[in-house]
């Protein structure tokens, strides 16, 4: 069974796609920008600032969904800037802790030009 999600207190989708999508036992949430999810406006500042909040969505998504981000098992993240690696890796440390998941880190161009990062995530969660 799929079903689409769109947990309450999440950033709304800004296009055609849903916030997240249970497969089975396997959640799918879609990339996250530092997007405030009270106002719908980017929250811009520096890497850290901006991957705090990119992973508070995320982390909201999951809870939504009956999940943590302990049960993520593949993460994605898009960096504006190879430069920024180091700063968001140190916040995405503080988030993850021990439940290191599975990632890739691309330096990519962003359809909304002021954001300097992205994650979108893959959680394993049985009902």
């Amino acid at each position: 069974m799929i079903e689409r999600l769109s947990p309450p207190g999440t950033p709304a989708p800004c296009g055609p796609y849903s916030p997240a999508v249970r497969a089975g036992d396997f959640i799918f949430v879609s990339g996250q920008v530092p997007l405030n999810p009270a106002t719908q406006q980017v929250v811009s500042g520096d890497i850290r600032q901006e991957t705090r909040q990119t992973l508070d969505n995320l982390k909201a998504i999951l809870e939504g969904c009956g999940a943590t981000l302990a049960d993520v098992v593949k993460c994605t993240v898009f960096l504006a800037e190879s430069g920024d690696f180091a700063g968001m890796n140190e916040v995405y440390a503080e988030y993850f802790g021990d439940s290191k998941p599975a990632r890739s880190t691309v330096v990519c161009g962003f359809a909304l030009p002021n954001i300097k990062v992205e994650m979108d995530a893959i959680a394993y969660r049985p009902k």
